[in-house]
C-alpha cells in the first residue's frame, strides 16, 4: 500500500518535492516473486535465493527519507472519510498516517502459508517452508486440494522432485516413490485453459506420479486446520464429496486466494474485493485521489500480466488527479487466453492472447525460472521509466 501523505500547505505543488512523500507500507521487509512459490518451497537451490527475495528499501535507495518512506507494517484500518490509514508496525506500536493520496495494493493471500506471505513476513514463510521440507522425505502420499496453475504446479513441482519423470515411451509413472493426488471440483484441470491443453497437462502429471480426480472436491479435512499453519505437516484424513476417504502424510490446500482487504470499510467491498472503477480503477466510493491495483480489486481476474498492464493507468491517473490537468488513461482486462504453467522442471502448458504455446516455450517463458528473470525490472521501477 503506498500513500502520500497530507501536505502541510493548503494546495499541493508538485513541483517543489519538500511538499509531498510516497509512504510505503509492507509487512515484510523483502520483496518476494510469489509466482515461485511451487518450486521455492522445495529447496533453496532449485532457484537463486538473491532474485527470489530482494530487500524493499534497497530498491528505493535512490531517493531521499523526505521523498520515500517505508513503513514496515501492517495497516489495520483505513478511514476513507478522514483519509487516514491506521498501521501497527512490527514493533508493535500504530501509528495514524494522513493521506492525500492512497493506492490499494494488498493482494490476495493464499489458504496455504507455503504459497505467499499471508499477512506476515519472510522470515514466517522460510519456517513454513523448512517444517514441510524437513516431513517430506517421510511422506508416501500427498494430497493437494485445487485444480488452478498453484495447484498444478506445486504437483508438478513435487512429482518430479520426488519421483522423476517417465521415459520417453511411457505415458505414466508406473511406481512412483511418492503417491501425489490433485483433487478439483472442476471438469478439467486449469479451467482458464482450453480443454486439449487441460488434457495436455494431466498427461504430463501422469508422467510424474500424480494422479488427478476431477468433478469432485474435498469435503472435510481431519484435523480441519491441516495444512494450515498451526498445522501445516499434519497427517490428515481427506473426505471427498463422493464418500471417498484419502489418508494424506501431507495436504496441500491450494483452492484459490482470499483479497487482502480486512482493513477495507465494507460499503467499499463486493465480492470481498475493492469494488474498483474498471476503467480508472479508482475507488469511487471512497472519494478522490484513492485507486486499487492488483489481486485486491474487483476490475479484473487475478493474473500477472492484468496487474502489469494496470500500473501504466493508475500511475497516469494519480499524475492527472495530483496536477488537475490531462485527461484519464483507461484500463481494459485482457480477456483472452492467456495463461502459463510449468510442469515440472522441462514440460508446460500454456496459451498467450489466445495462442497455444508449445511446451519448450512454456519452459522459456516461465518454467526455468518461474519469472524471475523479470522482477529486476519490475523491483527498481525500470519498467516504467517511461509513460506507455
Amino acid at each position: 500500500m503506498s500513500a502520500i501523505p497530507a501536505p502541510s500547505k493548503t494546495i499541493l505543488i508538485l513541483g517543489d518535492k519538500e511538499d509531498y512523500q510516497v509512504t510505503l507500507v509492507s509487512i515484510s521487509s523483502q520483496l518476494l516473486c510469489r509466482s515461485a512459490c511451487p518450486r521455492a518451497l522445495i529447496s533453496d537451490d532449485l532457484l537463486p535465493q538473491d532474485k527470489l527475495f530482494v530487500d524493499i528499501t534497497k530498491q528505493f535507495k535512490q531517493y531521499s527519507t523526505n521523498s520515500f518512506h517505508f513503513a514496515n507494517g501492517k495497516v489495520i484500518s483505513l478511514d476513507h472519510n478522514n483519509r487516514s490509514v491506521s498501521i501497527r508496525l512490527t514493533d508493535e506500536t500504530q501509528t495514524v498516517l494522513p493521506f492525500y493520496a492512497l493506492i490499494i495494493a494488498t493482494g490476495a493471500s493464499t489458504p496455504s502459508p507455503l504459497h505467499g506471505l499471508r499477512h506476515k513476513d519472510e522470515t514466517s514463510l522460510r519456517e513454513s517452508w523448512n517444517s514441510f521440507r524437513e516431513a517430506l522425505p517421510g511422506a508416501k502420499h500427498i494430497v493437494i486440494a485445487g485444480g488452478g496453475p498453484t495447484a498444478i504446479e506445486t504437483a508438478g513441482e513435487l512429482g518430479e522432485y520426488l519421483n522423476g519423470r517417465a521415459g520417453w515411451f511411457s505415458s505414466m509413472l508406473e511406481k512412483p516413490r511418492v503417491n501425489i493426488t490433485v483433487v478439483t471440483s472442476g471438469a478439467q484441470i486449469l479451467p482458464t485453459l482450453r480443454q486439449s491443453l487441460a488434457i495436455k497437462a494431466e498427461k504430463f502429471l501422469a508422467q510424474l506420479g500424480v494422479t488427478v480426480i476431477k468433478n469432485n472436491r474435498v469435503q472435510a479435512v481431519e484435523p480441519p486446520n491441516a495444512g494450515l499453519e498451526e498445522a501445516l505437516i499434519s497427517k490428515a484424513s481427506v473426505a471427498l464429496a463422493d464418500g471417498k476417504i484419502i489418508q494424506a502424510d501431507l495436504y496441500i490446500p491450494a483452492t484459490g486466494t482470499k483479497s487482502n482487504t480486512d482493513f477495507v470499510n465494507d460499503a467499499l467491498l463486493k465480492d470481498g474485493r475493492v469494488e474498483t472503477n474498471m476503467s480508472t480503477l479508482r475507488v469511487d466510493k471512497a472519494g478522490p485521489r484513492i485507486y486499487a491495483i492488483g489481486d485486491v480489486t474487483s476490475c479484473a481476474r487475478p493474473g500477472v500480466h492484468n496487474i502489469l498492464s494496470a500500473v501504466p493507468v493508475v500511475a497516469a491517473n494519480l499524475k492527472r488527479d495530483l496536477l488537475s490537468a490531462g485527461e484519464d488513461r483507461f484500463y481494459k482486462e485482457d480477456m483472452t487466453e492467456t495463461q502459463v504453467v510449468p510442469i515440472g522442471q522441462s514440460k508446460g502448458v500454456g496459451a498467450a492472447f489466445g495462442y497455444q504455446l508449445p511446451s519448450w516455450l512454456v519452459w522459456v517463458i516461465k518454467g526455468r525460472d518461474y519469472w524471475l528473470w523479470t522482477t529486476e525490472k519490475l523491483w527498481s521501477g525500470e519498467q516504467w521509466l517511461k509513460e506507455s
